[in-house]
């Protein structure tokens, strides 16, 4: 097909209507002060009330099957996406008491060795000298102080039942 081109010279084509005078397109004088139309300007929408009130709706006899059956695939969804989620749940949740576990223990830690320190500071001798002063208590002699020391033939445990 290219080559057809170079067959043809420009003197050997044909002009049709070469002669004829052609009139150049009228123009009508254009008023100066009006604008052009605008699109779809010749385009009129009406408004007409429409009245379906004689229409009946036909029921669909397939409409209910396809409720229940979206229901249960919802609720199959809903069943497996929290069965797939419930073992992190879980897992969070745990890991949230074990963090409260050893905040408490670590509580509890501290409190009994203060309470320690205490103890140890109210059964001191010192301390214990200084009440028995405050009081004015004295030191037992060597016959006030008798030790109890039970038998062990059960007699205690006899008088327990009486």
């Amino acid at each position: 097909m290219a080559m057809l081109a170079t067959h043809f010279r420009k003197e050997d084509t044909v002009i049709y209507g070469e002669g004829v005078p052609v009139a150049p397109p009228r123009r009508a004088a254009a008023d100066q002060y009006r604008l052009r139309s605008l699109p779809n300007e010749d385009v009129y929408f009406f408004s007409k009330r429409i009245d379906n009130s004689r229409i009946l709706k036909e029921k669909d006899p397939g409409a209910p099957k396809e409720c229940w059956s979206a229901i249960g695939a919802f609720g199959v969804m809903a069943i497996l996406l929290t069965t797939a989620l419930a073992p992190s749940v879980a897992q969070i949740v745990a890991g949230y008491q074990l963090q409260s576990l050893k905040q408490e223990h670590q509580r509890l830690v501290d409190e009994r060795s203060t309470i320690e320190v205490e103890e140890a500071a109210l059964l001191s001798p010192a301390r214990l000298e200084m009440l028995a002063r405050a009081r004015k208590l004295l030191q037992p002699v060597a016959g006030q102080i008798v030790h109890l020391e039970p038998s062990a033939d059960g007699s205690l445990a006899m008088n327990l039942r009486k």
